[in-house]
Parts: C-alpha cells; sequence; structure tokens
C-alpha cells in the first residue's frame, strides 16, 4: 500500500517542511480500521475500512481532511492516493484559498478531492484563527444532532435483534438496510424490536422491478418516515407519477450540485455524502441549492473516524435526516471524536 509517513501525528509526513515561503506542503496517507462484526448491505460485506487522510500545511499549520473511496465509482483508497499525490507540485505555489479553488475543477468529485478539499478548509480555520464552522458561514456553533444507527443487511430475526440492542443503547432513529426481497418483513420485525423507534431505509436501488407505490405504502404503515434511493441510478424515471406517503431520496442518483435538477423531477429529497460530493465546497453548495429546489436534505457518510465526520457534522445541521454514525460502527475511533450518547451525536 502506498502512503507516506508521519509527522502531522495521524501517519503523515509533510513535503516541504522547513522552507522558509509560505507555498502549501502537502501530503496524504491510507489508514485501515477494523470494522466492529460486520458491516453488510446488499452489495457486500465489510470487516474493514481504508481511508484516506490528506494533510495540508502553511509551515505553521496544518489541516487535515479524511475521505472513505466511493467503491461503486471503482475508487479505491490507493487510486484516491495517487489522485492526490498526482497534483502536489501543481497546488504547493498556491495559497491556501487558490490551492482549494483550483481542486474543485483539478479532480472529479469523490474521495480523493473530498479529503484535500476539506484538509484546505481545516488549514484556513486554524490560520485564520477561526472554527470552521464561522469559515464555513453558519451563523451559529453547531448543536448536538440526533444520528440514524444503521442496522445492517440480514434476516428479519437478526435484524430485530441488531434494532433491540440498538434501541437499548439510546438510539431513536434507525436506518435499515434492504434489498428489494422480504423487506417488508425486515421492517416488521424490526418495528417489534424497537417499536418506539423512528425508522428510514435504504433500499439501495434494489426496487426497480416492485410495485414502488404499494412497497412505499406497506412500509408507511410499519412507521418508515424516507425511503433512500428505490430505483437504480439511471432508472429515476420509474419514480415518475408515483404517489409515495414518504419522502422518497436520492443518494446514488445524486452525486453532486449537476444532479439536483434530475432530482427534483423525481425525488422529494436528496442524500449528501461529501465523499460522494467531493468535499466540504460542494456539499455546502448542494445544500444551498437544495433549498432553491425544494427538496428535503439527509446528509450521510460512508464508514469513516471522527475526521470525516466534522465537516459533515456542520452541512448536517440543517438535515432533516442524519446519518453519521460512521464513527461507532469501527472498533475504535480516534482520540477527541465525536461523542454519540443517547442517540445523539456532539462534540
Amino acid at each position: 500500500m502506498a502512503e507516506r509517513r508521519p509527522s502531522t501525528g495521524l501517519g503523515l509526513r509533510l513535503n516541504g517542511v522547513g522552507a522558509c515561503h509560505l507555498s502549501l506542503r502537502i501530503s496524504a496517507a491510507v489508514e485501515r480500521w477494523p470494522v466492529a462484526g460486520q458491516f453488510i448491505i446488499s452489495r457486500g460485506t465489510k470487516t474493514y475500512v481504508d481511508v484516506l487522510v490528506a494533510a495540508a500545511s502553511d509551515g505553521t499549520h496544518v489541516g487535515l481532511g479524511e475521505a472513505t473511496a466511493i467503491y461503486y465509482h471503482g475508487e479505491s483508497a490507493e487510486s484516491c492516493l495517487t489522485q492526490i499525490e498526482d497534483l502536489i507540485d501543481t497546488l504547493v505555489p498556491m495559497d491556501v484559498r487558490e490551492a482549494r479553488d483550483a481542486v474543485q475543477t483539478l479532480l472529479p468529485p469523490g474521495a480523493a478531492r473530498n479529503a484535500l478539499d476539506c484538509a484546505l478548509w481545516d488549514l484556513e480555520a486554524k490560520a485564520a484563527g477561526k472554527p470552521l464552522w464561522q469559515l464555513a458561514g453558519l451563523a451559529t456553533a453547531p448543536k448536538p444532532l440526533q444520528t440514524a444507527f444503521t442496522i445492517s443487511l440480514g434476516d428479519p430475526a437478526a435484524m430485530e435483534n441488531d434494532a433491540a440492542k440498538a434501541a437499548a443503547r439510546g438510539f431513536g432513529l434507525l436506518k435499515l438496510k434492504l434489498t428489494g426481497e422480504g423487506d417488508r418483513e425486515r421492517v416488521d420485525a424490526v418495528r417489534k424490536g424497537a417499536p418506539d423507534v423512528r425508522l428510514i431505509v435504504d433500499a439501495n436501488e434494489s426496487w426497480a422491478a416492485l410495485d414502488i407505490e404499494a412497497e412505499a405504502s406497506a412500509l408507511a404503515a410499519l412507521g418508515v418516515e424516507m425511503i433512500e434511493q428505490p430505483v437504480p441510478v439511471g432508472q429515476d424515471a420509474l419514480l415518475d407519477g408515483i404517489k409515495s406517503p414518504v419522502p422518497l431520496l436520492a443518494d446514488e442518483s445524486c452525486q453532486s450540485s449537476a444532479d439536483l435538477e434530475l432530482c427534483a423531477r423525481y425525488y422529494d429529497g436528496i442524500n449528501i455524502k461529501l465523499d460522494k460530493a467531493g468535499g466540504l465546497t460542494e456539499a455546502l453548495k448542494m445544500a444551498r441549492e437544495a433549498e432553491e429546489h425544494g427538496l428535503k436534505l439527509m446528509v450521510g457518510c460512508m464508514l469513516s473516524t471522527s475526521l470525516a465526520i466534522h465537516p459533515a457534522f456542520l452541512v448536517a445541521q440543517g438535515a432533516a435526516w442524519v446519518d453519521l454514525d460512521g464513527p461507532i460502527l469501527l472498533v475504535k475511533d480516534r482520540e477527541d471524536g465525536f461523542r454519540f450518547e443517547g442517540g445523539m451525536i456532539s462534540r
């Protein structure tokens, strides 16, 4: 595995440290974090996650960003690392704001741009002596939020048991992974295991062959309040004319702000993930433009540590649904990570 090694405290060596001018120093590395148990969705099982960590320095301050590769785009942590390394010589003569502007066009939406964009935001905030939320334009400091806890795909009995355990830990919002077969039985079982929680579901593009309106109605009767990505990307028109009793949100069909016009035709809202969007810069733009289109907002995450969640937490301040449980699905998180207590996420 290609990586650069230490001096930021996260296994990164900042190239160019010691130079007397104020050009950027940029570095990146891949880290592996074990998953607690297994994380199972319709596409497969994860027992660990490889995250990409980028670091940017002005010689005094160090900004950090973390991202997880979008596997369904064919990304890997190593390919994203290469993308950043190939840009270092281009970016180091720039100041931090110039570099952040440049990466919006030099890199496509995805994990590499996310890690680098967030590192540059973090550096700019530290150099300015401001909290990141102020630099990002929030009116007030971020407040604790209720976050969903993900129930991995399994047979109904297993999901019922997992839901009961999550509810006992204080999680009042559960997100269920579905597969297009036996979904009603799974949701019914979860409702029995956790009768008082709020439920949202991720269909993971699996409902193309189903009567979507009937399926949504059946799940609504079980207390489901939102359905994420019911149809495959590119088949969004299957939702044309559908009268769902609960909001339908685009996830894979909404990668960046370029997709918002299409999503506004077929969906009630979107799920913003910084790894898809390519960073905090694009995520903030998506949130603003989603509101203009009348779309509801969810902010989610991939498997990740709290370093990746920090900028997403800012975008989530205006979201109807928050799904930032990535760190608690790992065996351990970074030191000084987010607190997850009573189903709430806070610093």
